[in-house]
């Protein structure tokens, strides 16, 4: 006999519980079943399995086991089927794992296996498994995912007589969502493009809605028709178009630089060079560009705009912040909002009428004077040497939050051991509350309690609601003792050394090549006075979102209230039309609501997100070959140069990380919420990103070495493993 465990928190969607639990096999006689059946009920409480279920946020009270006991097949071949591919995600591929004897030696990893990608062609006899069997199989595959109606997870066995028989099915975990079916023939190629604002955590609903909206906008206003989509709650762009016309394929790689980074340049030249990407007939009106009018006048504005802030920085800068003060002002609802309707309507209508060319233009010059000097400087000058100019840079609102901050924790005085003593949560209730000592914090969160960690969701709370984690960080700055190591002096040290660095190369370009030499100057100093505008035009934008939410939040009020919602937060896993029919037609939608934070549940315990996907489901990353590391070295990008050596802390929430400084931080990735941990951190490593993204570029500015795209990072780097990041070289060295 076979005695199994069948726990009610087993097999789910989202946690297989494959191995955590224990199965008996070969069970004979009364008294040895009895054993096997205590055996496997006590199993529901090992270690293994407790924790797997602490990992995925089970309740243990919830969990019961229940046992199977099964007649014992005697196999001469038994492995495991898998109805979808598991390592590339490809769902018109199964995968199949075999070996002689009992299936065990296959789950257990004890043997050398046979492995098979079934495709659907047909295959030779190899190794244990025959070309019938492989068919039967791959028929059986198929049968069991049209029953269950998702991806199954099979262990198979064929005894003496060739009998196939089907030992447990259930689904695949692990397999990122697909994209949303299209009625297109040709596959379609997906970038992700949450990261660029730090985000691999899902997006709730109404986040994903007007973050959908924003960003088209914002492409469509530089002459790009890109379709946001959501895949497993994640921004996803669909480049299908651009990757198939003629004109925009030349340069979809390059353009892909400044804020994607190396991973995305990567996984979509590989794209490009797929057959099934080839250009297509009639490529300049395939939707790669919006109306040809739209993008002239575009193109005459950014004309404008960008040489008037390269003209005069001063100018377009203090342009930049007036137009931003007058979106703060104009953001805010008027006070004769008195019902949910009302509210309704001014969300709709929330227009800010922001004046985009005084944000925007300068923001690009800056960009552009900061990656242009690279190709002017080839020979002369490293990349390493142009990014050392950059470091140090004013006028970066990130970099003036994180300084504000600072200046707070140099001035707690006598409350010190509390704010170290005390947890975060803690003083953020006690601070809310009103019963916290005046350490300044309502300042602080005055000027910037409209951000957080990934703060372009409208779903996600703002420090002003839960500072608990400007309160973490706080702790993190009063254990910060030598005042050498204190970020005012390190910024300031990263700008006077970017000065020194940006004459010396300057002389040194005019020498070699006088005009570009001169030239490259111009466009340097250029971006140090406009370069560090980037973080602006999204902390502007900050601002209405923030409104919104406070409004959305008054309408979840009022129906929870009458019963239609569970609490008022709930109105942030609904979308707009939905909020509409429960105003107005009292829809009730707290069965929806309990769905859609089940999966945002699932999805935020999800580590790795696929840079590009396919229609079929393929993670295009994970059909590339492997850099295997060289004696513990990882490589990636080098963002921001140095070379440090510190025990590691990987992070995967920021809200209450402990950094104590000279530690490592190692991210998947980082936006501006997360940079208070930066002025305790010695280095910063991160699994995706690009030179010129938030993290590295404040990075660069406290003069921290950084090292970025480094695949997997948080997973092979363990908290408290002594690491090397070497910023010019781009590795990361575990010792």
């Amino acid at each position: 006999m076979a005695v199994r465990s069948s726990a009610t928190a087993e097999d789910l969607p989202e946690a297989s519980f494959a191995g955590q639990q224990d199965t008996v096999l070969n069970v004979t006689g009364t008294a040895e079943l009895f054993a096997a059946i205590e055996k496997v009920w006590g199993s529901l409480h090992t270690a293994r399995a407790t924790a797997y279920r602490d990992a995925r946020g089970i309740d243990h009270r919830s969990a019961r086991m229940a046992v199977v006991v099964q007649r014992m097949v005697a196999p001469t071949v038994a492995g495991v089927l898998f109805t979808a591919n598991p390592l590339t995600g490809r769902r018109d591929e199964m995968a199949v794992d075999a070996a002689p004897g009992l299936g065990t030696t296959v789950v257990d990893g004890a043997a050398t296996v046979d492995h098979y990608v079934l495709d659907g062609t047909p295959r030779p006899d190899a190794g244990c498994l025959t070309s019938a069997q492989l068919a039967e199989l791959r028929a059986a595959g198929e049968r069991l995912q049209d029953h269950f109606g998702c991806p199954q997870d099979v262990e198979w066995a064929y005894d003496a007589e060739g009998v196939l028989w089907l030992l447990q099915s259930r689904p695949v975990t692990g397999l990122f969502p697909l994209p949303p079916a299209t009625d297109k023939p040709l596959p379609r190629v997906y970038l992700e493009f949450g990261h660029v604002q730090g985000m691999l955590r899902p997006v709730t609903p109404m986040g994903m809605s007007t973050l959908r909206a924003q960003i088209a906008a914002m492409l469509a206003a530089l002459g790009v028709r890109v379709e946001i989509v959501d895949i497993g709650g994640r921004l996803y762009g669909d480049l299908t178009e651009l990757a198939r016309n003629r004109s925009s394929r030349r340069r979809l790689v390059k353009l892909l630089a400044v804020d994607f980074g190396p991973r995305a340049q990567t996984v979509m030249r590989h794209v490009l060079a797929d057959p099934r990407f080839a250009p297509t007939r009639g490529g300049a009106g395939n939707g790669a560009r919006s109306g040809g009018g739209a993008s002239l006048r575009t193109a005459g504005r950014a004309v404008v705009g960008i040489l008037a802030a390269l003209a005069r920085p001063d100018t377009a800068r203090i342009r930049m912040f007036q137009a931003i003060e007058e979106m703060r002002v104009r953001s805010a609802a008027p006070a004769d909002l008195k019902t949910a309707a009302d509210r309704l309507r001014f969300v709709r209508a929330h227009d800010t009428e922001d004046r985009a060319d005084a944000i925007m233009w300068p923001i690009v010059a800056g960009m552009l004077a900061a990656a242009a000097p690279t190709a002017l400087l080839k020979g002369v000058a490293s990349p390493d040497e142009i990014h050392a100019v950059l470091g140090g840079m004013p006028h970066n609102v990130t970099i003036e939050m994180d300084l504000a901050l600072w200046r707070l924790a140099q001035g707690v005085g006598e409350h010190r051991q509390l704010l170290l003593d005390t947890p975060a949560d803690e003083l953020a209730t006690r601070y809310l509350r009103g019963t916290l000592p005046d350490i300044g914090m309502a300042g602080f969160l005055d000027a910037y309690g409209h951000r957080g960690v990934a703060e372009v969701d409208l779903g996600v709370p703002r420090w002003a609601e839960d500072p608990a984690p400007v309160f973490a960080a706080l702790a993190n700055y009063l254990r910060v003792t030598d005042p050498r190591q204190g970020p005012d002096q390190r910024f300031q040290r990263a700008a006077a050394a970017a000065e020194a660095a940006l004459d010396e190369l300057v002389r040194r370009a005019r020498r070699r090549r006088p005009v570009r030499g001169t030239t490259a100057g111009f466009l340097l100093r250029r971006a140090r006075s406009l370069a560090g505008l980037r973080e602006a035009g999204k902390f502007a934008g900050l601002y209405p979102l923030r409104e919104t939410r406070r409004q959305l939040l008054l309408i979840g009020a009022d129906l929870h209230g009458v019963g239609l919602l569970e609490q008022p937060d709930d109105v942030m896993f609904l979308t707009l039309d939905e909020v509409h029919a429960a105003v107005h037609d009292g829809t009730d939608h707290r069965a929806t609501v309990a769905a859609r934070r089940a999966v945002h549940r699932r999805e935020s315990r999800r580590r790795t997100v696929p840079v590009a996907l396919l229609s079929d489901g393929t993670d295009v990353e994970a059909v590339l070959p492997a850099t295997p590391a060289v004696d513990g070295t990882r490589t990636g990008v080098g963002a921001s140069a140095g070379r440090v050596t510190g025990p590691a802390r990987v992070v995967h929430d920021p809200a209450s990380a402990h950094i104590e400084p000279g530690e490592v931080l190692v991210a998947a990735t980082t936006d501006p919420g997360w940079t208070p941990l930066f002025l305790t951190a010695s280095a910063l490593v991160t699994e995706t990103g690009a030179i010129m993204a938030h993290g590295p570029t404040v990075a660069r500015e406290y003069g921290i070495p950084a090292v970025i795209c480094v695949p997997d990072a948080t997973r092979v780097i363990t908290t408290g493993q002594l690491v090397t990041v070497d910023g010019g070289a781009g590795t990361v060295t575990v010792h």
